[in-house]
């Protein structure tokens, strides 16, 4: 009777979103936990056989930050994004086109999900981020979602890595922030969800508390948290994302803990949802 309970509740969601187009950013600090990755590829898996649209962007940080270490260099940040000399991009190439997103594809597609890799510099377009310097970091100033489209149309799941090309005669390529660049995919598929999946519950305003969760949050409060510091470090790029993708007309972003089983489905497919739901 409970799990007829469940169904039963997700019912008129799964009728409302189906046919819908939904964006999943994946951290990389999700993919590092094997039992929390497992649980939204079945998400993500269900999310697809019950009709909906669903096309993933995923980070690498971690799997980056361990193969930098091993090429006997310590990875910098600042701001919250990693600075990428000539050496590193090759590393930030490699890394998630050999490894990270392969490893998606293979365990949606061993859930009997269509899905395919799609690598970002194929339609992503960015300008160099130079004050503070940091290297062949850009962010996306161009999306060309023909090809994404097309997947989604054909019921396959694209799997997007976070890289882009250089504007106009600029070919090099470049890092982008994967919250910034899966932003910048829900803006240009005005998608109808956008959830960006992590390793924190949501927005805290206490990050030692997890009782200080901000359940919603709204569109206009993000200027004032962010000068308090309430919004920092990390959280700065992935509030922003989130800020931008809602200014382009996505209705609703959900910062999701990755860590929570089946917190994806506990967010779209019940009344009460998890982590912290952005609105304008």
């Amino acid at each position: 009777m409970a799990k007829a309970s469940v169904l039963t509740e997700a019912l008129p969601y799964i009728l409302d979103f189906k046919g819908s187009t939904v964006l999943v950013k994946v951290g990389g600090s999700v993919m590092e936990g094997e039992q929390s990755l497992e649980s939204l590829m079945d998400d993500i898996a269900f999310m697809q056989a019950v009709g909906m649209k669903v096309a993933v962007v995923h980070g690498g940080g971690k799997a980056i930050s361990r193969a930098i270490k091993e090429s006997g260099h310590e990875p910098q940040f600042v701001e919250g994004q990693r600075v990428t000399d000539e050496a590193t991009m090759e590393i930030v190439r490699r890394t998630l086109n050999n490894e990270v997103n392969p490893d998606i594809v293979r365990r949606l597609m061993k859930r009997g999900a269509n899905a395919k890799p799609l690598h970002g510099n194929w339609f992503f377009t960015a300008k160099r981020i130079m004050r503070p310097d940091r290297g062949y970091v850009g962010e996306p100033s161009g999306v060309d979602t023909r090809a994404v489209e097309q997947m989604l149309d054909a019921g396959i799941v694209p799997v997007v890595t976070p890289l882009a090309t250089g504007e106009s005669d600029d070919r090099h390529l470049y890092n982008v922030n994967a919250d910034l660049a899966a932003a910048a995919l829900a803006k240009a598929l005005k998608v109808r969800k956008f959830a960006l999946v992590s390793d924190v519950p949501g927005l805290l305003k206490d990050p030692a508390d997890p009782k200080t969760l901000f359940s919603t949050l709204k569109l206009g409060d993000v200027e004032k948290l962010k000068a308090d510091g309430t919004i920092s470090g990390g959280m700065l790029p992935k509030i922003d994302a989130c800020a931008e993708a809602i200014r382009a007309g996505v209705r609703k972003v959900h910062l999701v803990d990755g860590r929570m089983p089946h917190s994806l489905l506990l967010e779209i497919f019940t009344r009460q949802g998890v982590g912290t739901e952005i609105t304008q």
